[in-house]
């Protein structure tokens, strides 16, 4: 689903009308860009706009008189690209849905040839006994390719902050690769650097003298190497944002058969107009949102509304796109298409909520955004006062350097994409993915879980829960004749009367003038009886009290109970439920544990919703039912209003909305893709107990990632003073450098440890 310019929005009085465009930015690489294109963008004359650098997109409000060429200007003079979103392709749905992304598998090409050329030239550096004679014009020869064109991404960044007066972290990195590359090609030319039977020591004395003998390419090639993993790993986890959109949309129907002339005419479900009547065979999706004007069914509608109980329609009621038909031919006459569809206003909202979403500002780029224009200052500062004390220019700038590469980012950027990858990593052989470092927040903030019922508190599916049989009729009997007319029936609760019957009693006999009565039961001919099964006690006449007993009984429990007889009388009660997870009450208990408050959300009744409630251990006054798909994410919205931080657990297509409004949005891999796309965290196996574990494991790799971001900003802090002092020269600054992203790589792998 893209967006484009929008209708008109209606004005107040005496106000201008407005409209809404959705714009894609790029060239944005930390949320600073985010910020610096939304405050141009909002300096305009009755503009609003908010930029989200997840999703790299830019949604606009502005008056008349402005153009979208103008907002499109406005971003380019800022330093970055903008367009709107062309219409989708066939072609782009399918690089999308094949993984691949060229911007990613270019980003992956250039991180490769980099490590691959930088890791020699560390390990001559650092190891004296790999260097041979002129071993430091190999290191040149490799270190040159990944200075100029590994890091290019970091030096366009670099200049593009420069000409707009603004610093970011790719600045530094630009910054303290180019000067490290500089002198040691100053070194290599025109000191003594070049010479044959040159070696380069690894000690932690300083020498001022030496400096025209010294080179760093090891630093400028390293540093280049770690910063595009970390770029890698994130734009990896970025890629997915937009996916919830195309999941909800891919839910309809692709083709649809359509009544013209009284033929029947397959064409593109986009082709179908309002008024269109066309045909949805049974196990078939209903093309489009309209009205039954033939036949009769039942419909699943479980993927929009949760409702476990498939719905019976006939002519006159209302069906929804993308639900499928579980029965009977159904001729449909199209009421909406397209963005009117309630499949679409639900992508609309999952769309709204992704774009609302607070900016979150990762951790290393808010420290950097100090940092760097710090240390820059620093560094020329350095230089200053050396050549103003000393007058010599070589030590001048080797200290200038050392500041410049001791404050090499490195560890800040490792910090985060490290504990995340193992995080992560470890997650995965758990049934947990992580989509990136801005989830792991809200995990220490959460303190109220939403659960949907249908699929994640319970497994989704009918099952037969109870036999009563009247007096004097038997229960094997009752099981044979009424699972074997259920088993000539399509609808799910027949089904689990069927299977329940057959697993009971073994193998069902034939049934002969099998006949559907919409809205009552079906009824035919088994072993020489009449027999009827259906929910109304119409289709016998008056129950005997115990059966209208253990009805109502079934009834009160959030069961679905029928009647089944034969020969015009009622012989018994079947009633069936969807059946609660084995795990579910352990994983109330232990989310519990972990300070949090559980509600169950449903869209089914709530004498259903309150007897799985008390099942799993959830409060009766904690259970929020019949609640409309539209209406989920606007009880996220309300609950987070009352000053609760709220996590969503769900699985279906009717809880993406408010997978994605809610602080923390946690899916099951077992349900759809629209759910597992808009959640935060994708629980692999389905089972509900892994979120508590989901949960902790966020929060551990937040505090690995605090813990690293904390040492690798105490390192810079401790040792800027000792370079910029003289006490360090550039080596040593390079390996200090190196020991700090060491440390948290090891600090990282200590998640592997995670039970």
């Amino acid at each position: 689903m893209t967006s484009t310019t929008a209708p008109e929005a209606p004005a107040a009085a005496g106000q201008p009308a407005l409209s809404e465009v959705e714009l894609l930015i790029g060239g944005m690489t930390c949320a600073s860009c985010a910020a610096r294109v939304e405050k141009k963008l909002n300096r305009m004359d009755g503009v609003t706009a908010t930029v989200n650098y997840a999703t790299e997109k830019a949604r606009v409000t502005y008056p008349p008189g402005v153009e979208v060429a103008d907002l499109i200007t406005t971003v380019v003079k800022t330093g970055y690209t903008a367009e709107e979103p062309a219409p989708p392709r066939g072609d782009d749905e399918e690089e999308t849905s094949s993984g691949t992304d060229p911007e990613t598998a270019a980003l992956r090409t250039r991180l490769i040839v980099s490590a691959l050329l930088a890791l020699p030239v560390v390990l001559l550096a650092m190891i004296p006994p790999l260097q041979f004679d002129n071993w430091q014009w190999l290191s040149l020869t490799l270190a040159a390719p990944v200075v100029v064109w590994g890091a290019a991404p970091f030096h366009r960044a670099a200049w593009t902050n420069l000409r707009h007066g603004a610093a970011t972290m790719d600045t530094l990195v630009s910054v303290g690769t180019l000067a490290a590359f500089g002198w040691s090609l100053w070194a290599l030319f025109l000191g003594d650097a070049g010479e044959p039977g040159m070696r380069h020591p690894f000690e932690l004395t300083v020498s001022r003298a030496d400096g025209a003998s010294m080179i760093y390419l090891e630093v400028a090639a390293g540093v280049t190497a770690f910063i595009l993993l970390g770029r890698y790993l994130e734009a990896r986890s970025k890629r997915q944002a937009g996916a919830a959109l195309r999941a909800l949309m891919e839910l309809g129907a692709k083709d649809v058969t359509v009544l013209r002339d009284g033929r029947e005419v397959r064409v593109p479900a986009e082709r179908l107009a309002v008024g269109d009547r066309f045909v949805v065979r049974p196990g078939e999706k209903i093309a489009t949102d309209g009205t039954v004007v033939e036949g009769s069914s039942a419909v699943d509608a479980s993927m929009l509304t949760g409702e476990s109980v498939p719905v019976d329609v006939t002519v006159g009621d209302t069906v929804t796109g993308a639900t499928v038909n579980a029965g009977g031919r159904l001729v449909v006459e199209a009421t909406r298409i397209g963005a009117d569809t309630q499949l679409a206003r639900m992508a609309k909202l999952v769309e709204d909520a992704q774009t609302g979403k607070a900016q979150v500002q990762r951790l290393a780029d808010r420290i950097a955004g100090v940092f760097v224009p710090v240390v820059l200052l620093i560094a020329a500062a350095t230089f200053g006062l050396w050549l103003g004390n000393t007058g010599d220019a070589v030590a001048a700038f080797t200290a200038a350097v050392a500041v410049l590469i001791i404050a090499c980012p490195c560890a800040l950027g490792l910090a985060t994409p490290t504990a995340l990858m193992v995080g992560t990593g470890r997650g995965a052989q758990l049934g947990i993915l992580i989509k990136g470092p801005e989830v792991l927040e809200s995990t220490r903030r959460v303190d109220t879980v939403v659960l949907d019922k249908t699929g994640t508190v319970t497994t989704g599916r009918m099952s037969l829960r109870a036999v009563h049989a009247a007096e004097g009729a038997d229960e094997r009997e009752l099981l044979r004749l009424a699972g074997a007319l259920e088993h000539a029936s399509e609808h799910p609760v027949a089904r689990a009367v069927a299977a329940g019957a057959a697993e009971r009693v073994g193998t069902l006999p034939e049934v002969e003038r099998f006949e559907n009565v919409p809205g009552r039961g079906v009824r035919g001919r088994v072993e020489g009886r009449d027999v009827a099964v259906g929910r109304l006690s119409e289709v016998f006449g008056e129950l005997p009290p115990e059966l209208a007993r253990a009805k109502e009984d079934a009834e009160r429990a959030g069961h679905t109970a029928v009647v089944a007889g034969w020969d015009g009388g009622a012989r018994g009660v079947l009633a069936v439920a969807d059946t609660v997870k084995e795990t579910s009450a352990k994983a109330v208990r232990a989310l519990r544990a972990l300070g949090l408050t559980p509600m169950l959300l449903t869209g089914d009744n709530r004498a259903v919703a309150e007897a799985v409630a008390r099942t799993v251990g959830i409060d009766e006054d904690r259970v929020i039912a019949e609640v409309l798909p539209e209406d989920k994410a606007d009880v996220v919205r309300r609950l987070q209003e009352e000053g609760r931080s709220v996590a969503m657990v769900g699985d279906g297509v009717n809880d993406a909305a408010a997978l994605a409004v809610a602080d923390l949005g946690l899916s099951l891999g077992t349900g759809t893709d629209a759910a597992i796309e808009a959640g935060d965290l994708t629980l692999v196996r389905g089972d509900l107990r892994v979120a508590a574990d989901a949960i902790r494991l966020s929060r551990r790799t937040l505090s690995t990632i605090k813990g690293n971001l904390v040492w690798a900003f105490g390192y810079n802090v401790a040792a800027l003073p000792l370079a910029a002092a003289g006490l360090l020269n550039p080596m040593i600054a390079g390996a200090a450098m190196a020991f700090s992203s060491v440390f948290v790589v090891t600090n990282s792998l200590r998640l592997r440890s995670f039970h």
